[in-house]
């Protein structure tokens, strides 16, 4: 795991090594143990290396091939290396890393080597010899990549703020993106919230050379078969099989690993199933609260008895967590109202020495753990009489969009829309903020969330699968990419902690995708995974009340961050998109314990304008 960089410029420009170095440098949280450059007339790569497979310096990066044509910057794990290097026996390897089995691969097949490859990752490889540069991400974007490209440059990195300590470009707001941020306090694909910087979408490679951009998609939800109704019994056992070789395939390392376990479901699934395939006890953490009604660490302590693990529980006070708001904030790449959480239990965990850890996160994703899974599938099978009572519900809708209430006007989109399609139930399902409320707190020239664009153009492919599936492929394309996995990325890795996911593993994913609704959707969330690891995990675990990690933030807000926030919104209430006197109003409410309003609300605000000002962007 580490952070890559790089600058193309065939008509060469001045400084550009000393670019790339001030960009490689700004990643050095995300790989402490080593540094690299590659410099010739036309390219610049600079790379940050954790160091977790083959130890050795002949594994640093940049990597060159035996041949000295190619030059590899990578960040991530390939999972099948070892099976990789076996079929390609040709190859002259000096060393036992995946980074050389990727460049081994790509020298092999090219870039079709993406097929073949299962992993996480985002690296680029330059051609020497026909000075071509490829760029690629992962299949499910589990690791970042961004890049700038304007009058014949070409930045990348595996960070916005590396980008834009390259002094290419000024440092400009998207004001398009704002309405997208305050929607899902995320911005999704092409676009970031800072202007000239773009996305490499999940599944996608790049080929620059000096006349031409090539974007192609090797890999998306489209690539899964639909499989025919089978056996319940037999698909349960390939669903454990599936989760146990993802989870297995993800031991692979040569430093100790760890997994978070916080007492939830799908923690305590990737914990069991750890346990059956290490030879030795598994290192688990959990968070405990001095306040029991924030604890669940006691769950925690039942799946660490019973599987024998060799638990950590590191007890923290709300004092605690204060401390380290403003220096989760002070890391984020991406502003985000979510991932705090993350980085305190990455840190804990980093501060124990280790570097890798398994998460649960992507459980709810794929096994239908939100209720909204489950409001999708009752609007549909209402379908007729959601389309009958038309005339009602744009009256009632109406009323609704007129209060001052976020809640409300949800309610109201939620009831105009046209039917109940993936693209125009899950944008509104997800939306923290309306639509139609976001015109009360800024002027808006963009009403439309590339979320909502992305899910229009994919919805014919969407629906030839089942109910809970389309859902699912929802979910893969808004929230997991453009927030969950971002800030998991970016909150344990400026703390040097590699994260891996099984339950983001696209062969586990493409066999879920294909099941039917029914072995899904049962007597309460996620009985397919409970039926397939069943007797594994104890009945109390799978079934008590969903509790997720919980702060205090209304009463922080209010009281020990009220400072803080209050300087924050006051801010951004002045900027010139903003309608000043509503922000203030909202807040005052807010403030004054209002019921009808939540407070992640005005938080992604106050997080936002922290960012902007804390990165410099205008």
């Amino acid at each position: 795991m580490c952070g890559i960089a790089g600058l193309l410029h065939y008509n060469s420009i001045q400084d550009a090594e000393q670019r790339v170095l001030n960009m490689t440098n700004s990643l050095i949280h995300r790989g402490q143990d080593e540094s690299g450059f590659f410099n010739d007339q036309s390219i610049s790569l600079g790379h940050r290396r954790l160091s977790i497979i083959d130890l050795s310096s002949a594994a640093n990066q940049p990597f060159v091939d035996f041949e000295n044509r190619y030059v590899l910057v990578f960040n991530g794990e390939i999972y099948n290396y070892k099976e990789l290097r076996l079929a390609l026996p040709n190859y002259p390897f000096k060393t036992q890393s995946d980074t050389e089995v990727l460049m081994a691969a790509f020298c092999t097949w090219g870039i079709d080597c993406l097929k073949k490859i299962d992993g996480m990752f985002a690296f680029a490889i330059w051609d020497k010899q026909d000075e071509i540069l490829w760029l690629a991400r992962d299949r499910m974007g589990v690791k970042p990549l961004y890049f700038f490209q304007e009058n014949g440059l070409l930045a990348f990195s595996s960070e916005k703020r590396s980008l834009m300590d390259s002094g290419l470009f000024k440092r400009s707001l998207n004001y398009d993106s704002i309405f997208e941020y305050l929607s899902y306090h995320s911005t999704g694909y092409p676009n970031s919230i800072v202007e000239c910087i773009h996305q490499v979408h999940a599944g996608t490679y790049y080929r620059f050379t000096k006349k031409t951009t090539e974007q192609t998609s090797y890999w998306n939800f489209k690539s899964t078969e639909n499989s025919e109704i089978g056996d319940p019994t037999l698909i349960r056992r390939k669903v454990f099989n599936q989760l146990q070789q993802a989870v297995t395939k993800r031991l692979m390392s040569d430093v100790p690993i760890g997994a978070f376990l916080s007492g939830g479901v799908d923690s305590a699934a990737i914990v069991a199933l750890m346990s059956l395939n290490s030879s030795h006890a598994v290192n688990t953490f959990a968070l405990g609260f001095s306040e029991a009604k924030y604890d669940e660490s006691n769950y925690a302590e039942i799946i660490a008895k019973r599987f024998g693990t060799n638990h950590t529980r590191f007890v923290v006070k709300p004092s605690d967590l204060l401390e380290n708001v403003q220096d989760a904030l002070d890391v984020m790449d991406s502003p985000s109202a979510d991932g705090i959480n993350t980085y305190i239990l990455s840190k804990a965990i980093r501060e124990t020495g280790l570097k890798v850890a398994l998460s649960g996160i992507g459980g709810d994703e794929l096994f239908a753990g939100y209720p909204g899974f489950r409001q999708y599938y009752r609007l549909n099978k209402v379908k007729k009489e959601y389309s009958i009572l038309s005339p009602v519900r744009r009256l009632v809708s109406s009323a609704l969009k007129k209060s001052d209430s976020n809640r409300k006007r949800r309610l109201g989109s939620i009831l105009s829309l046209k039917g109940p399609s993936i693209d125009e139930v899950y944008p509104v399902l997800r939306q923290i903020i309306s639509s139609d409320f976001i015109n009360y707190f800024i002027k808006t020239t963009n009403e439309t969330t590339r979320l909502s664009v992305t899910l229009l153009e994919s919805k014919t492919d969407i629906e030839k699968f089942g109910l809970i599936s389309q859902f699912s492929i929802a979910e893969y394309l808004g929230y997991s990419q453009n927030t969950l996995l971002k800030d998991t990325d970016q909150m344990s890795m400026a703390l040097g902690l590699e994260i891996r996911e099984p339950f983001f593993d696209h062969q586990l994913i493409e066999y879920v995708l294909s099941l039917p609704d029914e072995l899904k959707l049962s007597k309460f969330p996620k009985q397919l995974l409970f039926d397939s690891l069943d007797p594994l995990i104890p009945p109390e675990i799978f079934h008590r009340k969903k509790m997720g990690f919980v702060l205090p933030w209304e009463q922080w807000m209010r009281n020990e961050l009220f400072s803080f926030c209050d300087d924050q919104i006051k801010l951004f209430s002045q900027r010139d998109f903003a309608h000043r006197d509503n922000i203030l109003k909202y807040w005052k409410r807010f403030l004054q314990k209002d019921p009808s309003i939540r407070w992640i609300e005005l938080w992604q605000i106050v997080v936002l304008e922290y960012w902007l000002r804390k990165n410099s962007v205008e």
